[in-house]
C-alpha cells in the first residue's frame, strides 16, 4: 500500500488544494472555503509532490503550531495560491523572495463532524427538528473552533539570496536557510499571538529574520540578515525589504544601525534559546521607531 502524501493528507482537510489554480476561478475556490462545498474532482496532478515533503507539530512560546515543509518550490507556490485563492484569487503570484507563509484556514470537516455529534445529541434528546442554523452561527461565533493556523515552508535558498551571495557553504546553505525560514515564521506567530499590540511590518521582519539566523547558525550573523532584506552596508540594493515598505531605500540606514545593534544585544545573552530572544528584542522597537526617516 502507498503511503499518504502530505499534500494527500491536507487535502482531505482542506479540499481547495483539489481545485488547479492554473484552471480555476476565484469563485470556484470561494463555495469550497466559505460554503463547504465538495470539489468535483480529487485530482493533485497539479502538485509534483516530494517523498521530503514533511508536516510537523512544533511547540512555541505561544502554542503549538503546524508546520508544513515542501520540498518542491512549484509546490509551495501552488499551495500557497490554493490556500489564499477565496480571498486573492488563484491567479496572485507568489515573489521570489517569499519561501514562507502563515495561513489561516478553515476547517470544514471539523464543522461537520461537530454538527453530526450536535444532530445526534439533539434527536436524543427527543428534539424532532434540532436547529443547526443557530448552532453553527454559536459554533463559529470562536474561531478556534474552525480555523487552523498553518506555516507553510519552501525549500530553497533564504529571501532566493545564493549561498556566495550569502557568504555560506554551498553545501549547507539550503539546510541553513531551511532553518532561517522556519524559525522567522514561528517568530511571527509567536509575536502576532503575545504582542498584537506591538504589529510592525518592517519591525517585524527584522526580530524574524534575528531569530532565524540565530536559530540556524548558533550565532547571530547582522550582515546576513542585511543582505537577505538587500541592504549592503547602510544603502537599499534590492531584496526583500521592498515586500514590507514602499520606501526602502529610506530605510536602509537605521534598519542596518538596529541590525548591528541587535548584534550587541544578543552577544550580551549567549547560550539564549531562540525564541526567548523575541521579549528581549522586543524592547528595542520604541528606539528604531525614532530613527525612522
Amino acid at each position: 500500500m502507498n503511503e499518504v502524501t502530505v499534500i494527500e493528507t491536507l487535502a482531505e482537510v482542506y479540499p481547495q488544494l483539489y481545485l488547479n489554480p492554473d484552471r480555476e476561478e476565484k469563485d470556484a475556490y470561494r463555495k469550497v472555503v466559505l460554503q463547504g462545498e465538495t470539489p468535483e474532482s480529487r485530482d493533485l496532478s497539479h502538485f509534483l509532490q516530494d517523498p521530503q515533503d514533511r508536516m510537523e507539530t512544533v511547540e512555541t512560546p505561544a502554542g503549538a503550531v503546524v508546520v508544513v515543509s515542501l520540498r518542491n518550490r512549484a509546490d509551495y507556490e501552488v499551495f500557497v495560491r490554493c490556500m489564499m485563492a477565496a480571498k486573492e484569487g488563484p491567479k496572485a503570484p507568489i515573489p521570489a523572495s517569499q519561501g514562507a507563509s502563515t495561513l489561516v484556514a478553515f476547517n470544514w470537516p471539523r464543522i461537520f463532524a461537530h454538527k453530526k455529534q450536535f444532530m445526534e445529541e439533539q434527536r436524543a434528546a427527543g428534539v424532532e427538528d434540532p436547529d443547526w442554523s443557530a448552532e453553527f452561527s454559536r459554533f463559529i461565533s470562536v474561531p478556534a473552533n474552525y480555523q487552523d493556523l498553518l506555516v507553510v515552508l519552501s525549500w530553497g535558498p533564504y529571501s532566493n539570496v545564493s549561498a556566495s551571495e550569502a557568504g555560506q557553504a554551498e553545501a549547507s546553505w539550503p539546510e541553513t536557510s531551511y532553518g532561517i525560514r522556519k524559525y522567522h515564521e514561528l517568530t511571527h506567530v509567536i509575536c502576532r499571538r503575545l504582542y498584537p499590540e506591538r504589529i510592525d511590518a518592517v519591525w517585524d521582519e527584522l526580530v524574524a529574520d534575528a531569530v532565524g539566523v540565530y536559530a540556524a547558525l548558533g550565532r547571530y550573523d547582522a550582515e546576513l540578515e542585511k543582505r537577505c532584506l538587500g541592504i549592503t552596508g547602510d544603502r537599499y540594493t534590492g531584496g526583500r525589504l521592498e515586500n514590507y515598505s514602499d520606501d526602502a531605500a529610506q530605510l536602509a540606514r537605521p534598519v542596518s544601525e538596529m541590525l548591528d545593534r541587535f548584534s550587541e544585544i544578543i552577544g550580551e545573552h549567549p547560550d539564549t534559546a531562540p525564541f526567548d530572544l523575541i521579549p528581549i528584542l522586543q524592547e528595542c522597537q520604541e528606539r528604531f521607531h525614532t530613527m525612522l526617516p
